[in-house]
């Protein structure tokens, strides 16, 4: 539902908006310096973040129209929020740098530009997607050597994530395309449908870790495992709720 989703959004919203000052205003992490990561490339991964959950709290049923006046609110907020975040950090031990600031507006206009062409779902899966390719191959170092457990975590959770937002895209364009509910409920208990759609998180890993070796890094194989079990515990999981919801409400209403 809408409604759900707006309010999902700004559960987010407020959760991760804090977060993202409150790790711009400590000092870097000994293990971040250790690997090398790129802050230009958290920053645009960041900021590519903070205006999809902006823009899902606000307006998610809609794609962004430049001559609405909201996106541009969207863009001032952010813009403001990053000129005094830079600024803020020079009182924190941390450099204000303007090429952070440039790197924040790339990843903010990259995921308007997103926004302009994807309705929610489909913007979703690509911004995931870009988040995590990013944050795989954001470090000189492997992170698995210094932040094993995050590392670890990481792998497992994001690929579940990214998993249930593509098979709730392609279940949302389904109900689109006037797919009947009993039929949508029956495509994802079907084990084929269900390989299919964990084909295209494969994908995304296969293309992740295949860049990562292209460029003469390294990983352990656990990543992989952990990635997979991500992806095909996701989809489990969805099934075992269409299964409990089907059995208790019946079949599923376009809104759900």
């Amino acid at each position: 539902m809408i409604i759900g989703r707006r309010n999902s959004a700004i559960v987010l919203l407020a959760v991760y908006w804090p977060t993202l000052f409150l790790l711009a205003h400590i000092s870097i992490p000994e293990a971040v310096q250790k690997a090398g990561v790129s802050d230009k490339a958290l920053h645009f991964l960041a900021y590519a973040s903070l205006v999809f959950l902006l823009w899902a709290a606000l307006d998610p049923n809609r794609k962004v129209c430049w001559r609405r006046a909201m996106i541009w609110w969207v863009l001032l907020t952010v813009v403001v929020y990053g000129i005094i975040d830079e600024v803020l950090q020079s009182y924190v031990g941390r450099t204000c740098d303007a090429m952070d600031f440039i790197s924040d507006l790339a990843g903010a206009l990259t995921s308007c530009i997103i926004l302009t062409y994807l309705t929610f779902w489909p913007a979703a899966v690509v911004i995931v997607a870009v988040i995590i390719f990013g944050l795989t191959n954001i470090a000189r170092q492997e992170l698995a050597e210094v932040v094993p457990l995050i590392n670890a975590m990481f792998h497992l959770f994001s690929y579940a994530v990214f998993t249930v937002i593509w098979i709730r895209c392609i279940a949302s364009l389904q109900v689109r395309q006037n797919v009947r509910c009993e039929m949508h409920t029956l495509r994802f208990l079907d084990p084929r449908r269900l390989i299919t759609a964990m084909m295209p998180p494969v994908a995304l890993l296969v293309v992740t870790k295949g860049y990562s070796l292209a460029v003469g890094r390294e990983f352990p194989i656990y990543d992989v495992i952990l990635a997979i079990g991500g992806i095909v515990g996701a989809a489990a999981f969805w099934t075992a709720g269409l299964i409990r919801r089907s059995a208790i409400q019946g079949p599923l209403g376009p809104d759900d």
